[in-house]
């Protein structure tokens, strides 16, 4: 057995990834920026001194300030788990295009966005009325109400304006947990996760500064660690992502959740887009063309603070009787037209069931964080709710340079719990979608689905049937590869203690800190055991699953993984409710005048019905 210590507090400092050959930036110049940034963020400046250090090794261990001393970390054999499946190795994904956009018709989209100096934030996605005019001449986009994205960003502008009026300069906007920047290459503001970005523009100049002073010496700058906070940098192309942190999550983590912000803008936007719009104008603010989607990046944010799904990069499914889940899954392979490439049925923010044309999971696999991304875009207002909607969606880590067109319609209103995408790769397939929806849509009333989906909820710790237990989340790992599956995992309800939003965040604060030992990148661990103040955690990663339990304060770690032993039976007992364990797959026919890669025109009627229009 070995103890693991930690050191008592970090270290101030810039990590850098260092190419061999390249001197390091003058310490002296560096501790200067640094205070500016601090008088800047936070109350008190970022001490600095003659000898402020480039870290060159990785940071002390993060702590949790309200963890006892006791803490056991063993590296141990696994325990046998005969019912378990022998893991295959996950292949390679391979890039399906689906959509591709011209070089001219991206130049012709960034000259005209440039000019577009009129649009207006409503707090919500804005359909212009030339947008409008274009999707109700191609009779596609909202049915039966002639803006309900207006509408219901107008509606609900005034409780969301609240973060974007905020006062950056006051005490509560500095003691917020955690602060999410956006800006380009040029400094130019283009998200805060509080306050309005104009404010906070000088603050801005500052980060990009330093990430321009440290790249002058040909290095990179990653972090910044203060006694209070963490502040990570990352930079995706034309675009620098900073947040800065109290939460004592690592630094792996914080960068992971500024990666999802990434990708939502990449959702609207595509890579290619971005990239290309940056190159004919470096200092051009995005804002113009995201203008109304703060909500869609504030929700994301909300979302990664409060759901387990996205720190294990995992998709949460809704248990449900394995009959029923058949049924739902047949009803939609039996739902098809040409070019339909996902079906996608979700309830209370978890997912039901999803098919798959059958020829693209055998090139590329649909990630948990595409879904993720696809659930807070219709979860982040209720303008979804008001009718059909068909919209361009780019999923960046399937295809980061193209577009799918989404079909959102819930199935149930006016309760608005069961929500149906269907996505595509024909701009023009509204109606035949809204066709396949239809019939989705009669079948699960013939089979009383709703009513049945209506009854199904997620699942109390006590069902388990282990003494001291009070939450676990476990994750799979045992899937045949073959099946191009989603990694899931499952949960129960967190129940008292942790009823209140505030014990809730401390739990999910354990396990991002066990989370982040298991996952070391200097010392990954295979088992840990820890006592904290008021519970006890055990966390265990095999080739086969992983998974993180709290128990009772008074648990031993030898009755742990007893308990332990006893929870793997009864999830493997219950696996076909928890998990979809075989993902169906549907088979259509493409249409002969269209192609997933698309034409010279297609590529241009891509750009112009894409978000650079909607927005």
């Amino acid at each position: 057995m070995e103890r693991d210590n930690h050191q008592e507090g970090e270290t101030q400092g810039v990590k850098i990834c260092h190419p061999p050959s390249e001197s390091n930036p003058p310490a002296d110049t560096l501790a200067t920026s640094l205070s500016l940034l601090g008088n800047h963020m936070f109350p008190e400046p970022v001490e600095s001194n003659d000898s402020a250090t480039v870290d060159k090794e990785e940071p002390a261990d993060l702590h949790l300030p309200d963890v006892a001393a006791q803490e056991q970390s063993d590296d141990v054999e696994p325990i046998p788990n005969p019912d378990e499946r022998q893991e295959t190795e996950e292949t390679e994904n391979s890039e399906r295009c689906l959509d591709n956009e011209s070089n001219e018709t991206a130049e012709h989209v960034t000259q005209e966005a440039a000019t577009d100096t009129s649009q207006s934030d409503s707090g919500e996605f804005v359909v212009t009325v030339l947008a409008k005019a274009k999707l109700e001449e191609q009779g596609i986009g909202v049915k039966g109400r002639s803006s309900p994205l207006l509408e219901a960003g107008t509606q609900e502008a005034p409780a969301f304006m609240t973060n974007r009026e905020e006062d950056v300069t006051s005490d509560s906007w500095r003691q917020h947990r955690k602060h999410v920047f956006v800006l380009s290459e040029a400094g130019k503001p283009i998200y805060s996760r509080y306050g309005s970005e104009e404010a906070l523009s000088s603050t801005m100049g500052v980060m990009m500064a330093l990430v321009s002073f440290v790249q002058s010496g040909d290095n990179i700058i990653r972090s910044v660690y203060s006694e209070l906070h963490t502040v990570v940098f990352l930079q995706k192309g034309p675009l620098v992502l900073v947040c800065v942190s109290s939460s004592r999550q690592s630094e792996e983590q914080l960068r992971a959740e500024l990666l999802y912000v990434y990708y939502q803008i990449i959702s609207m936007l595509t890579q290619a887009s971005i990239s290309r719009i940056f190159e004919h104008k470096k200092n051009y603010d995005l804002r113009r063309l995201l203008a109304g989607s703060e909500k869609i990046l504030d929700g994301l944010l909300n979302l990664v603070d409060s759901d387990p799904s996205f720190l294990l990069t995992a998709i949460h499914c809704l248990p449900l009787a394995s009959s029923l889940r058949d049924s739902l899954s047949l009803i939609l392979q039996k739902a098809i037209t040409p070019n339909l490439v996902f079906s996608i049925l979700v309830a209370k923010n978890q997912l039901l069931t999803i098919v798959q044309e059958k020829t693209v999971i055998e090139d590329a696999r649909l990630e948990p964080a595409d879904v993720h991304l696809l659930l807070n875009l219709i979860g982040a207002s209720s303008a979804f709710q008001a009718g059909e909607i068909w919209t361009p969606i780019c999923l960046p880590l399937f295809n980061p340079d193209c577009y799918f067109y989404a079909y959102i319609s819930y199935l149930d209103p006016p309760e608005c719990t069961v929500c149906l995408l269907l996505l595509s790769t024909d701009k023009e397939a509204f109606y035949a979608v809204a066709d396949c929806k239809r019939k989705i849509e009669e079948a699960m009333v013939a089979q009383n689905s709703l009513s049945l989906i209506a009854k199904a909820h997620s699942y109390s710790v006590s069902q388990v049937g282990v003494s001291d237990l009070r939450h676990f989340m476990y994750k799979p790992f045992d899937v045949p590869d073959t099946y191009r599956q989603l990694t899931q995992f499952t949960s129960p309800e967190m129940e008292a203690p942790y009823s209140s939003e505030e014990e809730k965040m401390r739990l999910l604060d354990l396990y991002r800190y066990m989370h982040s030992r298991i996952h070391s990148s200097t010392r990954p661990l295979k088992l840990i055991y820890h006592v904290a103040e008021r519970e006890t955690l055990l966390a265990w990663v095999t080739s086969k699953f992983e998974l993180y339990t709290c128990f009772s304060p008074l648990v031993t770690k030898a009755c742990a993984i007893t308990a332990i032993t006893k929870l793997l039976r009864w999830i493997k007992k219950e696996e076909d409710r928890l998990f979809i364990r075989y993902p169906p797959k549907y088979s259509t026919t493409p249409n002969p005048s269209k192609s997933s890669r698309g034409g010279k025109s297609d590529q241009q009627d891509s750009t112009e019905n894409g978000f650079l229009t909607l927005l």
